[in-house]
């Protein structure tokens, strides 16, 4: 595959603003993941500034001890525009360490009740010494699309 990053998106009947919030909540991520990977925020605080950062507790079948924990910083944050992050760990001394690939929410308003989201997952800053032993994208792009249709269930619903 040439293209480094993969995308998807949806519109939503939900004003922008609404949307952004629910996205800027790291409580809501489990119920938006797409993949099942993502299990409970393990920060609670919303997502007010770019170097913020937070992490999620996940769990993944071929990762070496199940469940593990990543940190997420943020590295785009245009309220209610667009919010993104890298993805990465913490390590025991507290250093972070990113792997290069990042999540991105674009939104536009479509008026005043109507939202197109598009979500990107790119992994193009992935060094060649992580692609050795890790697949990209480690999912197919039905996964953005399943978070998509949660998070639009997500923001209906409140």
């Amino acid at each position: 595959m040439d293209q480094e990053n993969v995308s998807a998106t949806l519109t939503v009947a939900v004003p922008v603003a609404r949307v952004f919030a629910v996205l800027a909540d790291p409580t809501t991520h489990a119920a938006i993941d797409g993949t099942g990977w993502v299990q409970e925020a393990g920060d609670r605080a919303p997502l007010t500034e770019v170097g913020q950062v937070f992490r999620m507790d996940m769990y993944h079948p071929n990762h070496p001890n199940g469940d593990y924990r990543v940190a997420n910083k943020v590295h785009v944050l245009d309220p209610p525009h667009a919010i993104g992050w890298l993805t990465g760990e913490e390590k025991d001394d507290g250093h972070l360490e990113f792997g290069g690939w990042s999540w991105r929410y674009d939104l536009a308003p479509l008026g005043p009740s109507e939202t197109e989201v598009t979500l990107t997952y790119d992994w193009s800053a992935v060094p060649p010494f992580i692609r050795e032993y890790l697949k990209f994208p480690p999912f197919g792009p039905e996964h953005l699309t399943n978070s998509l249709h949660h998070l639009s269930e997500l923001v209906s619903d409140r």
